[in-house]
Order: C-alpha cells, then structure tokens, then sequence
C-alpha cells in the first residue's frame, strides 16, 4: 500500500512539472508570435513605397523635399513640377516623371459614392464641451479632415471655445473625443495654461496630462506662423498622435503686415496658399483644424449687424464650416453656423464659465 502511495504522489507530480513545462511552451509560442507580428508590421511599413523609389528622385531630393515637409507619396503626388523642382532642384520633366509615378502608385483616381463614404467613416469628432454646440456641429463636435473657423469680435469666446477643444480632444473616443495631442499656434499670445486647468478640472481630468498633451508654439509674424504648420507635419512624421490644430488667430498677423489696398492682393495670395496648406495636412492625416479669425465692420452696412470677416472669400470658400460668435444677454455667447456643406444655418446659446461651457436651455 505505501508503495502505491508513492507510485501515485510520483505519477501527480509528474503531471504538474508536465503542465507546467507545457505553460512555459505555450507562453514562448505567444511571444514567438507577438514578435512576428511585430516583424511582419515592420515588413509591411518597409514594403510601402516611399519617396526614394521614384524614377529620378535620389537621396539629395529626398533630404531637400523633408527639409520641405514632404514626407510621403501623397505630399509629393498633390504637387505641381515647378514645385516639385524649386524644392528638390530637378529638372521639370524629371519632376513631372515622379509625380506622375507617385499618382500611380497611390491611385489617385475616382472611386464611386459608396466606397467614399465608407472612407468617411475614419474620421473622429471632438466635443467642444458644450451639447448645444455639438448639435449645431451635427451632434459630436468638430470633425477631422475639415477647418472650422470661427469669427467675432473680441470677448465673443473664439479662444475659450479653443481652449475647450484642446482638452476635449485629448478624451476617448466613446466619451467625445479623439485620443489625441493639440498642437496651438497662438499668435495673439492669449494661450493661458491656468484656463486650461481649470477646463480639465471641470471634466475631472489631471491638469497636468492634459497640459502635456498640448503643444503651444508663439508665431510672432506671418511667415514664421506658415513655418509652424512643417514643424507640424514633422511632429506627426515622429509619431505624435496629433489630431487637432489650433490657428488664435488665424488673420491676426496677416492684418497687421499687409495694410492698404496696394498690398491687398499679395496678403490675399499668402494667405490662400496656406490655407491650402492647411487642409492639405488635415486631409493627408485625418486631423481637425479649428481656426479663429478677426472681424471688422463695414461702414456701408446701413441696416443689420455691421460685422464681417477678415480674409474675405479666400478665407470663406476654404473653410468647411464657418461659427459667428457675438455676445448675448446676461453674459450669454450666442453661437451661429453660417456655412456648412451638409448642415442648415442654425443658432445656439451658451454661457462660458470657471470650469467650462455650460449650456443655455432653448
């Protein structure tokens, strides 16, 4: 009987060293296969094509194009040869061969309704704090892939309501948010990290993650603030996960450097050029740009509100949704949607407060 005892006790531990060395086996198997993955993503990033597999594009152009801000087949694709060329010093006809090889290779073509808007469906929505605004946006915010500008004239809440965003964008997905960094080009120096802690304290969020998360750059004149926007795309390049840009303001130094009307022309044409820019880099990585601007009234407006935007149509027609913000009774804002694609011209109420936006009942 003792002997069958200890046959038993050795059959079971036996099992328990085989189980184990069995678990051992199974966690290496898991980590084999976690490092081909990771292998087999690497591959993939390595398989894309890139700027140096162009015909006619060495390493030198490739530097100068960096240098440039472009970094991929879709920046270069969406270029003119002439630009290509004074960027990267080729010849024309060299430039020409790139860029239509890399319109090639990313198909660059028409794709049916459909299929477009299944595309649509990556784009995130960033709440601005407040549901009345939200509504008026569509019901979840300002989207990615768009510039939303908003004009009035001082104390209106065009940098409360940017504020508001850079913390909104920083909260998941499922609560209204992106998951991502701000980037804020403050160009009126009204950036104020104390408003911003009290913004985050108002969702319950740490102040000091939420300041960490935003990435504020001065720009102190009009070319050093289009400058801003490669550094910005170089930020991304690094893997920031960048996915809001603030402009406070966007006409601010534009105004002041381009005065009279004989160099009205030229002020129109930079400032056309980087807003090109501007949705050029919303679009190629799916990040919501929300911009304010200046205002200024106009002496022959006789009857109605006398207030108007700086920029004219240049800043009109490239702007996907445009907010007029205007003071209202009790200290109220009033918020109205002026243009928008795909929503009717609405207003909205809201009051601006210690800890955030609150909204107005209707």
């Amino acid at each position: 009987m003792v002997v069958k005892k200890v046959e038993e006790e050795k059959i079971e531990n036996a099992d328990v060293e085989i189980s184990e060395e069995k678990v051992d086996e199974l966690i290496k198997e898991m980590k084999a296969s976690e490092k081909s993955k990771k292998g087999s993503k690497k591959k993939k990033e390595e398989n894309k094509p890139q700027l140096i597999d162009l015909p006619g594009v060495g390493p030198g152009a490739v530097a100068k194009l960096e240098a440039a801000g472009i970094y991929d087949l879709m920046g270069l694709a969406v270029l003119t040869p002439a630009q290509l060329s004074d960027m990267s010093g080729m010849s024309e006809s060299v430039a020409r061969k790139a860029i239509q090889a890399s319109r090639q290779m990313m198909d660059l073509g028409f794709s049916d309704g459909l299929a477009h808007e299944e595309k649509r469906k990556e784009l995130f929505h960033i709440t601005t704090g407040s549901k009345n605004l939200d509504n008026l946006l569509g019901g979840r915010g300002i989207q990615t892939k768009s510039i939303t500008e908003a004009f009035g004239a001082f104390g209106s809440g065009k940098t409360q309501l940017a504020l508001s965003l850079a913390v909104g964008v920083q909260l998941p997905v499922e609560q209204g948010g992106a998951n991502g960094k701000a980037v804020y080009i403050d160009t009126e120096g009204t950036f104020r990290p104390e408003r911003v802690r009290q913004f985050a304290e108002g969702i319950g969020a740490n102040p000091d993650k939420v300041l960490k998360n935003i990435l504020v750059a001065r720009a102190f004149n009009s070319d050093h603030q289009m400058l801003l926007l490669d550094r910005v795309a170089e930020l991304i390049k690094d893997g920031e996960p960048i996915r809001l840009m603030i402009i406070d303001s966007l006409t601010a130094h534009f105004r002041a450097e381009y005065s009279g009307r004989g160099q009205l022309a030229d002020r129109q044409q930079r400032l056309n050029r980087y807003l090109h820019n501007m949705m050029k880099l919303a679009e190629q990585n799916n990040i919501a740009i929300y911009v304010t601007n200046q205002v200024m009234s106009d002496p022959a407006q006789m009857f109605g509100d006398p207030t108007k935007a700086i920029g004219g149509n240049i800043v009109g027609h490239a702007c996907t949704y445009r907010l007029y913000l205007r003071r209202g009774k009790k200290d109220s804002r009033i918020c109205k949607l002026i243009d928008s694609p795909d929503l009717p011209d609405d207003a909205t109420a809201f009051m601006i407060e210690t800890a955030g936006l609150r909204d107005l009942d209707l």
